[in-house]
């Protein structure tokens, strides 16, 4: 069954899973301790982090080792906003950071802090210039990721690194899609990522602090990894996290070249084989082995269980996965079409001939979804007088309401407009989509009288 969802979690790499099984016979023991089996412990935590920080580039006793992803940007983020608090309490993050990130920028303006996020643009992408121009005297800490665990697009660390530190502003980039890939580039101050990412073990987490960075380790002291990630290291992971790591670098130049054609093939091939199809994302810069779409008229969640069924494993950012009407956060920031949205990351070792059979399945899985849906064929009409018609779709979830404009924008001539009112935030996305897919002008929204919102849409083609 091909497992496309390497940027969730990729598989155990062999060289892990060999790491593991010998540590868990190695490693028990607590490597705290003066006697032979903590002497031992010790020795393979002291390799595991050399060769970790080797691979982040940074020195052994800048980085340690936490329980997860999560707790290394947590650790991170307050840490270094306590370790700075007084120069202020600012914390500059784009928009599109992972959840981690833009939880803990929650839990800080709970605490009375400010948080700024900067946009980025349809790719994806902050400017560099504008996260510059948002920092100021008062900005403790700056977050950037390395590369976007949606869509994919690489940021510009190096650039932004070099605005925060003309600025005087640390900056912690979230590294948690790109480690495995090689280092990230630029002066960052703080760098956190995750072994599950890379084909590590889950539960180990990374964090490294840069020497000279301004850090207070925030809740109770512990004399374990100095402080900053309390409790007892889970070695035999910590190891197996370490080996694969390396193993993945190894492997890092040829394995990317491999999969970028892979998925430049995908790019190419889906808008071929299925109309009304966005693909989203930088096309350049980019991860190698990651590429998502959106397709019109697609249920995300139905499309995912219909791709599953015919025994392929994929995400989504879309709003139908989950339990909530919102839609993913880093396609609203980047504003496009959020329905209907695969993602697809290959693991290391995908083979050719997956992706073949994955670009012949989906446009009949696709049309299946739309059929059962009643989604339209393009619709064409003659010029005539203005005029103009409501759709109600309130209380219906998209893609719904956007199929039913789809059905009546025929219905009213060029230069006529058609109203949709629907309750469901990721209309907000996906109506203005359509627009720019179907070649129509949206004029805008505002509030309907009878609840939720109303999009108006002018016939133009």
């Amino acid at each position: 069954m091909p497992y496309f969802d390497a940027a969730s979690a990729a598989p155990l790499h062999p060289v892990a899973r060999q790491a593991l099984l010998a540590s868990l016979d190695e490693g028990w023991a607590d490597p705290a301790r003066l006697y032979r089996e903590g002497r031992r412990a010790r020795l393979l935590l002291d390799a595991a982090r050399e060769a970790a920080a080797e691979a982040v580039g940074c020195r052994p006793d800048e980085l340690v080792f936490t329980p997860s992803g999560t707790r290394a940007v947590h650790a991170g983020i307050s840490g270094a906003l306590a370790g700075r608090r007084r120069v202020g309490d600012r914390l500059v993050v784009s928009a599109v950071e992972h959840s981690s990130v833009l939880h803990a920028a929650e839990a800080h303006t709970a605490a009375g802090g400010s948080v700024t996020e900067v946009p980025v643009g349809r790719s994806g992408a902050v400017e560099a210039a504008a996260f510059a121009a948002a920092l100021d005297a008062g900005t403790a800490l700056a977050c950037l990721q390395s590369a976007n665990h949606e869509v994919g697009t690489v940021q510009p660390v190096a650039e932004v690194a070099e605005a925060c530190r003309a600025a005087g502003v640390p900056l912690l980039v979230d590294a948690a899609q790109s480690l495995g890939w090689g280092p990230v580039e630029g002066a960052w101050s703080l760098l956190a990522a995750s072994a599950h990412k890379w084909g590590g073990p889950a539960g180990v987490g990374l964090l490294a602090v840069r020497k000279g960075v301004r850090f207070a380790a925030q809740g109770p002291a512990d004399e374990r990894e100095s402080g900053r990630a309390p409790g007892f290291e889970n070695l035999p992971a910590i190891v197996a996290a370490a080996a694969s790591l390396r193993a993945v670098r190894a492997e890092a130049e040829a394995e990317a070249a491999r999969l970028r054609g892979l998925v430049d093939r995908i790019r190419a091939r889906v808008p071929e084989l299925v109309p009304d199809v966005e693909v989203v994302g930088d096309p350049v810069r980019r991860l190698p082995h990651l590429v998502t779409f959106s397709c019109l008229y697609v249920d995300g969640e139905t499309l995912l269980h219909e791709l599953d069924r015919e025994g392929f494993s994929v995400s989504s950012g879309s709003s139908c996965t989950s339990s909530t009407l919102t839609p993913s956060h880093v396609l609203r920031a980047m504003g496009v079409l959020s329905e209907g949205n695969v993602r697809v990351s290959l693991p290391t070792g995908t083979p050719e001939s997956d992706v073949d059979r994955f670009l012949d399945l989906l446009p009949g899985v696709v049309g299946a979804v739309r059929e059962r849906l009643g989604a339209p064929e393009a619709v064409t009409g003659e010029a005539g007088e203005p005029g103009s018609l409501v759709v109600d779709a309130l209380g219906r979830r998209c893609p719904i309401p956007v199929i039913e404009l789809a059905r009546v924008i025929g219905d009213v001539p060029l230069g006529g407009t058609v109203t949709v009112l629907a309750d469901d935030e990721a209309a907000r996305l996906d109506i203005p989509a359509w627009c720019e897919m179907r070649g129509q002008e949206y004029l805008g929204e505002e509030p309907s009288p009878k609840g939720g919102t109303a999009y108006v849409v002018r016939r133009v083609a």
